[in-house]
């Protein structure tokens, strides 16, 4: 499913065209906040897309093997991943570019992107691989 762009919601899924992962961060008190949102949901103060490294871990995962979408194939992991940048700094995702039965918790991750179309504009899908350091 692809999001219907808004300004609370465009600069997260439009930044991946430069290869950068880019979450709202709160310039009053601090904090990275997902779900995307238009003001902190701590502090009520103005948030800010700020990039973030695009690593993580595993927080949490499923495999599925229902074929709802049938443009996806099964199986396929869906996953909670972590970013380094803040503990509950978690985003949903998929995790690409491996055998889902080698997913597992505290798997470290980075991000890349997968490109669509939303009406005349691109939008970046944010997914995982896991990481070759």
């Amino acid at each position: 499913m692809l999001p219907a762009l808004d300004d609370h919601n465009r600069a997260f899924w439009t930044a991946g065209a430069d290869g950068q992962l880019r979450v709202p961060f709160c310039t009053r008190c601090g904090v990275w906040v997902v779900p995307l949102a238009a003001e902190c949901p701590d502090c009520d103060g103005v948030l800010e897309s700020r990039a973030v490294c695009g690593r993580g871990t595993v927080f949490t995962y499923t495999v599925n093997h229902q074929p709802f979408n049938p443009a996806v194939p099964v199986p396929y992991v869906i996953a909670i991943v972590e970013l380094e940048e803040q503990t509950d700094l978690r985003i949903a995702s998929n995790i690409v570019d491996c055998e889902p039965d080698s997913v597992r918790i505290g798997l470290l991750v980075e991000v890349r992107f997968e490109r669509q179309e939303v009406g005349d504009e691109s939008v970046y899908m944010p997914v995982f691989a896991p990481r070759v350091d």
